[in-house]
């Protein structure tokens, strides 16, 4: 192979490529000469590394492009975990934060002052509890989708944890923050399909109006005393935050911490309503009513305690002492050796039924005190068993086995069917006193009254109805047929002795 020419400009051109390579323009190439000499092979072999640095380089670019959008995603990520609740895609508590101060600050500015809305749902625990997190899940999702189809564009929906939401509503007026609250009101009413199951949850809302210089942390705190207001009151219900409720909510703190202390002290006391035979006009059972009597408050009435009782964690405590009082009671009670059809009914809510420990305690304690099952009878509302609690059915059935009677409570406040009853391991309904409030005035209301008693027959149950108060409401009732009866008209809550009186007429009971 001949050397080229010391003048040959391939070794300038050569030079020129290395600085171009080497400055970083990796597509720089030199074509080699006819001649095919040693410069050529140089000039080849430079231009085959520039193409491995290029591969490399465009690969590594590549690498860096991923990587880069990774940790972009990653800290979109980070944020959303910092900013959202995992579950429903709402905003969470920091998030809430962040937009009502900033909602504060427009307020400084000109804009009307934020209203919050505080929700928790209603017996959503009986619902965890009895078809698992799962079914849980997927109705606290539903609930997010509806919330947000009931504000506005400028409005923030938050899950703060559990079955708690919040909605703030910034530059908004008084009468548009109430409409809000009864749409959304409106929406969680009604039933939520998950699987082949049909459920009912509700909602309680607690509303507060925003005052300008009013911090964040006040106005949601406001917002949820004005809830646990609308819990007070009956549930599914909307509350606006009065200062008053300060005084409310304290109270029930203090309620909460005394409670057991008054399951230990022997504050407790029973009282009892007779049930009548409206047929025969003689009393077939007595339903136990618990009342509190309060060192320094008095007497206490259940409405003020129960659900502070059931809040606190107090509730199963309380539910053995009623227990245990009532089948004592019954054990040494001459009553029930000689009449029997009498029996005792008891209280139970859904989280008492749904306690592990329930059947065992009662038969224990019937076996104690030597009372027959079948004269008590547990009570659990409507509500409680149309959620579907698996474990609570179990113990009904459990308790129906061992000879306990059951029956549904406050029937016809809630959705139950007659065909659904019929399913329920029940002897036995109590018809709410709303359904009989204008049997005396409303014929209409009497056909219903009267459909709803013959069809809980068919079903084989037997019917209560709660809320007799005139001897016109007995009468009606008489003429459709109904065999029992209960409420002030008969006989009001009483100590044992008097509850229990030898047979005597309605016609002449007087409150």
């Amino acid at each position: 192979m001949t050397e080229p020419p010391i003048d040959d400009r391939r070794l300038e051109q050569l030079v020129d490529l290395i600085v171009q390579l080497a400055a970083g323009n990796l597509g720089a190439r030199l074509e080699a000469s006819p001649a095919r000499d040693s410069v050529d092979a140089v000039i080849t072999g430079i231009n085959l590394l520039a193409d491995e640095l290029d591969t490399i380089y465009r690969t590594l670019e590549e690498r860096v492009a991923e990587r880069t959008a990774e940790l972009d995603q990653a800290k979109r990520d980070l944020e959303r975990l910092a900013l959202y609740d995992a579950l429903t895609g709402l905003a969470n508590r920091t998030l809430l934060g962040d937009r009502m101060r900033l909602a504060i600050v427009w307020a400084e500015r000109g804009a009307r002052p934020p209203s919050a809305l505080l929700l928790d749902l209603d017996e959503f625990k009986t619902i965890n509890d009895g078809l698992g997190h799962g079914t849980g899940d997927l109705i606290l999702v539903e609930v997010a989708r509806r919330l947000t189809h009931v504000v506005r564009d400028t409005d923030t929906v938050a899950r703060l944890g559990g079955d708690e939401f919040a909605i703030l509503l910034p530059d908004v007026s008084e009468d548009e923050a109430l409409r809000i609250a009864e749409r959304a009101l409106a929406e969680l009413s009604k039933p939520y399909v998950v699987g082949d199951r049909t459920v009912w949850s509700g909602a309680s809302i607690g509303v507060c109006f925003g005052l300008r210089g009013q911090s964040a942390d006040l106005l949601l705190r406001d917002a949820d005393t004005a809830m646990y207001a609308a819990k007070a009151s009956g549930k599914g219900t909307v509350e606006v935050f009065r200062p008053e409720m300060h005084h409310t909510a304290r109270a029930r703190l203090q309620i909460a911490s005394e409670l057991g202390a008054a399951i230990d002290d022997n504050q407790l006391r029973l009282d009892y309503q007779p049930i009548i035979d409206l047929q025969a006009g003689e009393i077939v059972g007595v339903e136990a009513l618990v009342r509190w009597q309060h060192p320094t408050r008095g007497r206490l009435m259940p409405a003020d305690f129960i659900a502070v009782a059931e809040d606190s964690g107090h509730i199963i405590e309380l539910g053995h002492w009623v227990l245990d009082t009532v089948i004592e009671r019954l054990g040494r009670s001459p009553r029930v050796a000689s009449d029997p059809r009498f029996k005792a009914y008891v209280n139970l809510l859904p989280v008492e039924v749904r306690w592990s420990g329930l059947v065992d305690l009662i038969a224990d304690r019937l076996h104690k005190h030597k009372v027959p099952a079948g004269r008590l009878v547990l009570e659990i509302s409507e509500t409680g068993l149309m959620t579907g609690d698996v474990g609570g059915l179990e113990s009904l059935i459990a308790l129906r086995q061992l000879g306990v009677g059951t029956a549904i409570d406050d029937f016809g406040t809630g959705y139950s069917s007659i065909s659904y009853l019929r399913r329920l391991p029940v002897d036995m309904v109590k018809v709410d006193q709303s359904l009989i409030a204008d049997i005396t005035t409303d014929e209409a209301q009497v056909r219903f009254v009267g459909a709803i008693l013959h069809l809980i027959e068919a079903a084989g149950l037997d019917a209560v109805v709660e809320g007799i108060e005139s001897v016109d409401q007995m009468d009606r009732l008489v003429a459709l047929g109904c065999r029992y009866g209960q409420g002030y008209h008969l006989g009001r809550p009483a100590a044992w002795k008097n509850a229990i009186l030898p047979a005597r007429s309605p016609r002449t009971a007087r409150p």
